[in-house]
């Protein structure tokens, strides 16, 4: 998938990360953690724009809420930036394969499972990489940390790769209909 750079595409980019962002507030704690959908934002932003793309918008989008609504230093900015850019990535890495342009629904639904999946992988990293060597921990302190962890990503990660698919195909009609679409991907 050839990029183009145009001022559409970065609107349509900075309109998503800004979805993400948004979508990050409707939140709530469950077993340690948040559940919300901004995952379900970063793998449609992959579904409908592409893997650069559609990276960018979700890490971007994710970033902005650590660091403006967060409180998160510059550091665990830019993990949240790269874990969410990754998911939407590989996301749309699956999606747009073989030619396939994020048109098939079963193959959208596969990419999205594994790009929910990667950032909960990621995320586990990032807790025990803190965890052990920031926070100097011992690794049981470590394990039970990111066992307390998993539970509300997993459900973040399920409600993402349901909502994800939906949200694309009750999207699809209208923005092929309006032409928007292809502008998107260019």
């Amino acid at each position: 998938m050839k990029q183009t750079w145009t001022i559409q595409k970065i609107v349509y980019i900075a309109v998503l990360a800004a979805l993400v962002c948004v979508v990050t507030f409707f939140r709530f704690p469950l077993l340690g953690s948040k559940v919300h959908f901004a995952n379900a934002m970063c793998l449609l932003s992959g579904l409908l724009m592409g893997p650069l793309a559609g990276g960018l918008a979700a890490g971007f989008g994710s970033a902005l809420y650590d660091a403006l609504f967060g409180g998160y230093d510059f550091v665990n900015c830019l993990i949240t930036f790269v874990s969410k850019f990754l998911m939407a990535w590989v996301c749309a890495k699956i999606a747009f394969a073989g030619g396939r342009e994020a048109k098939n629904h079963g193959w959208n639904i596969a990419a999205c499972v594994i790009g929910a999946l990667t950032y909960v992988a990621l995320y586990m990293l990032k807790t025990f990489v803190f965890q052990m060597f920031v926070y100097g921990y011992p690794m049981e302190t470590a394990v039970v940390t990111m066992g307390s962890k998993l539970p509300a990503s997993l459900i973040n990660a399920v409600a993402a790769m349901i909502a994800a698919p939906i949200l694309y195909t009750a999207l699809l009609p209208a923005l092929k209909r309006a032409g928007q679409l292809d502008k998107m991907r260019a």
